[in-house]
């Protein structure tokens, strides 16, 4: 079925908004077919998006390893590529945190460049979010057979509450169940440069959050961070579960057909 999204009063929003995608660093490498659903999901909603072709890294890494001056000089590149959009849009609660939460704290010494932070904060937003609290999107006309746990990633619920709205959308998805892990609002250990630093903690974590999914008989695990779904698709596949692991926008765009995380896609060698 074709995915379709509609606001309270059933139609699609209007005027379109001049949406840019943040496309992300893991979705650029590892799973662009999330940045092509994150544009379906925003145009049946009647927004024009933009993929701007300058934008870089948001920066986290290096904010996270205490590197200030990279991370300036980062964003610096990142407000220059998304001047002028009515809304940033990323598909992932750490990179949109990262813009709308962290960047202004980067310039409080120049102040030209903390108005230019601040603004760029104001018009940036997690997808589902967006749709939901921004766009007032209601419901997803699509279809998805199958039984679902969602994991809250630390980000998104943390800094941009991130919460309810995917569980609101999933709900309207005809053929989905959804059952709740034990403990979704859990960190799954990936944490980014967490997991390289502390590989044995962040093991120990990601095996528990694989048993709290196993837990809940679901066979296709949901969140809305690629970073996050790695970690625990690559746990999930040493521990020889059948789970499948997908992004959230994959499903309520109605592209849940394609190779889950981790498998190989279809024809590859």
């Amino acid at each position: 079925m074709v995915a379709g999204v509609s606001n309270s009063s059933g139609n699609h929003r209007s005027p379109p908004r001049r949406v840019a995608l943040f496309v992300t660093c893991l979705v650029d490498l590892f799973r662009p077919a999330v940045g092509f659903a994150a544009i379906k999901l925003l145009e049946e909603a009647g927004c024009t998006v933009e993929v701007p072709p300058l934008q870089v890294c948001c920066g986290q890494p290096a904010y996270n390893t205490g590197d200030r001056a990279t991370t300036r000089a980062i964003a610096i590149q990142v407000m220059d590529a998304f001047e002028g959009y009515d809304a940033v849009v990323a598909p992932s609660g750490s990179c949109g945190g990262m813009l709308s939460h962290h960047y202004p704290a980067l310039f409080d010494d120049q102040p030209a460049l903390k108005a230019r932070a601040e603004n760029l904060a104001g018009r940036s937003h997690e997808l589902i979010s967006f749709l939901v609290d921004v766009l007032g999107i209601k419901k997803i006309a699509t279809q998805y057979d199958g039984t679902v746990t969602y994991h809250d990633s630390c980000s998104g619920l943390r800094e941009l509450g991130v919460k309810e709205q995917p569980r609101q959308l999933l709900g309207s998805v005809k053929g989905l169940e959804l059952r709740e892990m034990k403990t979704p609002e859990v960190c799954c250990g990936f944490g980014g440069t967490f997991c390289v630093k502390y590989p044995e903690i962040s093991n120990a974590m990601v095996g528990e959050k694989s048993a709290d999914i196993a837990a809940t008989g679901a066979d296709t695990l949901l969140a809305g961070d690629l970073g996050c779904l790695m970690n625990m698709a690559g746990k999930l596949q040493r521990e020889g579960s059948a789970v499948r692991v997908r992004h959230v926008a994959e499903v309520l765009a109605g592209m849940g057909d394609l190779p889950a995380i981790g498998e190989p896609e279809t024809g590859a060698r």
